[in-house]
């Protein structure tokens, strides 16, 4: 694997395909990177943090574009309806949560559905996966 893929570059790639509706493992990959301190945990912070917050944007906005195409009421998978209700109920607060496997995908995905604010949206979701990856850098750094 070349030394791009390894580094900054790779992790960016991994945080975005992690944050999507694919699996990926960047927090694996962000503790392997920190441990080996072969880059600054700012460096690495940062690029974990881009990557997913850029892949959840997209997700975003995937809603956003589906929105104008189909009734909120379509939104028939369970953890749409409880992604729904809770954003419903906090509003762009509840994008703090974007962060957790399995609900956070549907959670930005109904966000650009409800036409939740992209600024709010984005400032939230920064929030939460920022800290998630200070803390994997906290652990392993």
């Amino acid at each position: 694997m070349s030394d791009a893929l390894q580094g900054p570059l790779g992790l960016f790639f991994s945080a975005l395909i992690s944050s999507t509706l694919l699996p990926g493992g960047s927090e694996v990959m962000l503790a392997w990177l920190v441990s080996e301190a072969d880059y600054s945990a700012w460096l690495l912070w940062s690029s974990a943090t881009a990557g997913n917050v850029l892949g959840s944007m997209l997700t975003w906005g995937m809603g956003y574009w589906i929105a104008a195409r189909y009734p909120l009421k379509a939104l028939d998978r369970p953890q749409h309806q409880r992604a729904r209700q809770w954003l419903e109920r906090y509003g762009p607060l509840g994008l703090l949560l974007a962060w957790l496997p399995i609900i956070g995908d549907p959670l930005c995905l109904v966000a650009g559905w409800l036409r939740i604010g992209f600024v709010a949206s984005l400032v939230m979701i920064t929030l939460g996966k920022g800290l998630r990856y200070a803390v994997v850098i906290g652990l392993f750094g």
